[in-house]
C-alpha cells in the first residue's frame, strides 16, 4: 500500500501537472492558436494558458505548486503574469492542502483568488485487479481513430464539438512518446466511451475517461480502469492516481466510487482557488 501520505501526496500532484503540461506541450501549432494555448514550468509545478476556452476556463490551471518549493508571493504573482502576457483572464490554482508553507492559502487570497469548487485526489498501489463484468468490449485506441475518439471525449464531457477541442483531443493517441495511451470502450463497432493513460517517473495517472450519455451505467468506466491500471503496471509504476470531482448529498459522484472500489484510497480533498482578471 501507500508508504506515507506525503509521498502520496507527492506522487499524485506532481504526476496530474506532468499530465497537464504534456498535453499543452503536444498540441499542433493550429490548435494552440486556435485556442490560445501557453504552458510554463514553475516554482515545482505548471502552469498552463487557454486564452480562448470554450469551457469557460477548465483548462487554465497551477498545479503542482508547494510540493518541491514553497508557494511564496512572487511565485503567484509570477502565475498571475504569466496567465495575463499570454491573454488569459482567470487561472484555478490547485494546491494540495499540505503543500508548503501552511499559509499558501493566505497568499492566495492575498492575489486576489476566490475558493471555488473541490476535487478528490486519490492513489493506491499499481497491479492487478479484478475486470468487472460488462458486454462492453475494450481496448486500445490508436491514431486511426483519433477522430473518433476525439468527439467521444468531448460529448461525454460534454464540452463543444464545434471548437478546436476535438482537434486537441485527437491527437492524444499520437502522442505514445510523452507518456500517453489512450483507449475505448466499444458497443460492437461503435465506440461509446474514452479513457487515456498518463505514465511518468513511475507514476501513473488516470488523465479522463468519458462514456456517451446513451451508454452510461455499464460498466465501461470501471472496465477501462481496471485495464489502465494493469497497463501501467507492466510498465513500471508503482503509483496510479487519479482525482474527480467531490460529491455531496445532493451530487453523487460514479467515477469516485468507481475507484474506491478498484482500491484507491482517498488522500486528501483539494479546493481550487480561482483567480481572475
Amino acid at each position: 500500500m501507500l508508504v506515507d501520505a506525503r509521498e502520496a501526496m507527492r506522487a499524485s500532484e506532481l504526476g496530474e501537472a506532468e499530465f497537464m503540461y504534456r498535453m499543452f506541450e503536444c498540441a499542433d501549432p493550429d490548435t494552440r492558436e486556435a485556442l490560445g494555448m501557453a504552458q510554463l514550468r514553475l516554482g515545482g509545478g505548471e502552469v498552463t494558458v487557454m486564452a480562448r476556452d470554450p469551457t469557460g476556463g477548465l483548462w487554465s490551471r497551477a498545479i503542482g505548486l508547494g510540493v518541491t518549493e514553497p508557494v511564496t508571493h512572487e511565485l503567484v504573482d509570477e502565475v498571475v503574469d504569466f496567465v495575463r502576457d499570454h491573454g488569459g483572464r482567470s487561472v484555478v490554482f490547485q494546491v494540495a492542502p499540505s503543500a508548503d508553507p501552511s499559509t499558501w492559502p493566505d497568499l492566495l487570497a492575498a492575489a486576489g483568488t476566490a475558493p471555488g469548487g473541490v476535487w478528490v485526489k486519490l492513489a493506491g498501489d499499481a497491479g492487478d485487479r479484478d475486470a468487472p463484468p460488462t458486454d462492453l468490449r475494450t481496448g486500445v485506441v490508436g491514431p486511426e481513430r483519433a477522430e473518433e475518439f476525439a468527439r467521444v471525449m468531448c460529448a461525454g464531457f460534454e464540452m463543444p464539438l464545434d471548437s478546436a477541442l476535438p482537434g486537441w483531443f485527437a491527437g492524444l493517441p499520437s502522442w505514445r512518446e510523452a507518456g500517453f495511451t489512450t483507449y475505448g470502450a466499444w458497443d460492437g463497432t461503435q465506440l461509446v466511451a474514452t479513457a487515456s493513460l498518463f505514465v511518468h517517473d513511475g507514476v501513473g495517472t488516470l488523465s479522463g475517461a468519458a462514456t456517451l450519455p446513451s451508454h452510461r451505467g455499464r460498466g465501461a468506466q470501471t472496465a477501462l480502469m481496471v485495464r489502465r491500471i494493469r497497463d501501467a503496471a507492466a510498465r513500471g509504476c508503482r503509483w496510479i492516481t487519479g482525482e474527480t470531482g467531490a460529491e455531496s448529498a445532493e451530487a453523487r459522484n460514479p467515477s469516485l466510487h468507481n475507484m474506491r472500489r478498484l482500491g484507491l484510497v482517498e488522500l486528501y480533498e483539494r479546493r481550487n482557488w480561482v483567480w481572475r482578471s
